[in-house]
């Protein structure tokens, strides 16, 4: 005998009770130098178990894809990334997109940057999935600043000592998120406007 089914939320798309579905996305360019941090990330990530309802994605510089994938059944999405601040190189910091303190992207020939990740705007990439029907309710960016992309002439191969060092704080740092978006957005209704975590 078939066991009951679990009642669902009012849209019918998961279990009351299950915990929020998280996207984890590493963005990058591996034959670009420390642009391959997200990529690297999520290397890190699939050798270990990942809590329930979080999925990981190897994204690198397929922006479209990404774009699709948060079309899709997920409540917030961790963009894991390379991101120039300011910082000491190997920095890592986590990004609100919804921030109004974060800088924004003014390329409006790409304006939300889904042509090419590397030039991606994640504030711009949410308003757009929303947009486009997406019931995702939250984002964040882990980011680690760079040392180096190299160069046409001097391409480099492979992460730098100090972002090669970021990889398991990168790693930490998704880990923690995971934990406070399932806290935050667990008995929030997936129905009406977004509601921010």
């Amino acid at each position: 005998m078939r066991a009951p089914a679990l009642p669902t939320d009012p849209e019918g798309l998961r279990p009351i009770g299950a915990l929020p579905k998280i996207l984890i996305a590493g963005i990058g360019n591996v034959f670009l130098g420390d642009d391959g941090f997200g990529v690297a990330v999520i290397e890190r990530l699939s050798r270990f178990a990942l809590p329930e309802g979080a999925v990981l994605m190897d994204v690198g510089i397929r922006g479209l894809d990404l774009t699709y994938a948060l079309l899709g059944d997920y409540d917030a999405a961790i963009l894991v990334d390379a991101v120039r601040r300011g910082y000491a190189p190997g920095s890592v910091c986590v990004l609100d997109p919804e921030d109004p303190t974060e800088p924004r992207s003014e390329d409006e020939t790409n304006p939300a940057g889904l042509l090419d990740a590397h030039a991606m705007d994640p504030v711009k990439v949410l308003a757009f999935v929303r947009q486009s029907g997406s019931q995702l309710r939250a984002m964040r960016v882990v980011g680690c600043e760079p040392l180096t992309f190299g160069t046409d002439d001097e391409p480099a191969l492979g992460l730098s000592a100090p972002v090669r060092a970021a990889v398991d704080l990168g790693a930490q740092q998704v880990y923690a998120l995971v934990a406070e978006l399932q806290r935050s957005l667990r008995d929030t209704p997936r129905t009406g406007a977004p509601r921010h975590a």
